[in-house]
């Protein structure tokens, strides 16, 4: 742990469970100052007691990232208690499956709001005062839906292919005040989504990934921290794909 990443302060939306979770645990282990945001107050409280607990340094702010207003007043909170953000993870996400014939526009408009108009809420109020120090780091987690698209899933493919859009852009006007702008793409990941998909729902999957496998929490994790670390300094704009191998 180096004294520069014990300073810097990082951010992470839908840190009450699943891959957010695991983000900011692992950057908590790393040395990093932790701020964990989830819509609900015990889950993003929790997180943060478990990084606490662990010896790393949390705190929690409950907020629906669906409500831009509410993600604005959030934000300026933030700053004034903490006085900047210097990684900032927008990984915040839902589902609405069905096909398109069938899916409302209610169902359209939430997964829009908070898969992609969050990413663009919380980076366009977090992400000026990386300007001013001249360091920062955007990870946004999309996923492979977002490139390769998934029959029953209009929604949440428009909404991760955009966040690839937002990231190569970012990455093009931010870059010359040396803020780097990269989204990763899990494939099956082993989450509380994906359980609901059943066993047998999951071995069909299985067959299709090269490494014969799900991912883990932790594989993602683990090139998140790489990326907001200095050793990826010179890496901006990209999309890994942590996936075992299923896009190719």
């Amino acid at each position: 742990m180096s004294e520069e990443t014990n300073k810097r302060l990082a951010l992470i939306t839908g840190a009450g469970r699943g891959i957010g979770r695991a983000i900011a645990e692992r950057l908590g282990a790393d040395g990093y100052k932790v701020i964990c945001v989830s819509k609900s107050p015990g889950s993003c409280g929790s997180a943060a007691e478990a990084i606490n607990a662990a010896g790393g340094e949390a705190v929690a702010y409950p907020v629906d990232v669906a409500d831009s207003a509410a993600v604005r007043t959030l934000c300026e909170q933030v700053l004034e208690e903490q006085g900047t953000v210097d990684i900032l993870i927008n990984n915040a996400g839902i589902t609405r499956d069905n096909l398109l014939f069938r899916m409302g526009e209610a169902d359209w408009d939430a997964v829009l709001q908070t898969n992609l108009t969050s990413c663009f809420t919380f980076t366009k109020y977090l992400a000026r005062p990386m300007t001013r120090t001249r360091w920062g780091r955007i990870i946004n987690i999309t996923s492979v839906v977002g490139i390769m698209g998934n029959a029953g899933q209009a929604n949440y493919a428009a909404a991760k292919a955009g966040m690839i859009g937002f990231t190569k852009s970012l990455a093009k006007e931010f870059a010359a005040r040396k803020i780097t702008v990269n989204a990763v793409a899990p494939g099956f990941i082993q989450t509380d989504m994906t359980a609901e998909l059943g066993d047998e729902a999951r071995e069909n999957i299985t067959k299709f990934v090269p490494l014969k496998r799900l991912g883990t929490v932790e594989d993602i994790a683990g090139i998140t921290a790489f990326l907001v670390s200095d050793e990826a300094s010179y890496i901006t704009g990209q999309v890994f794909t942590v996936d075992g191998g299923m896009v190719m």
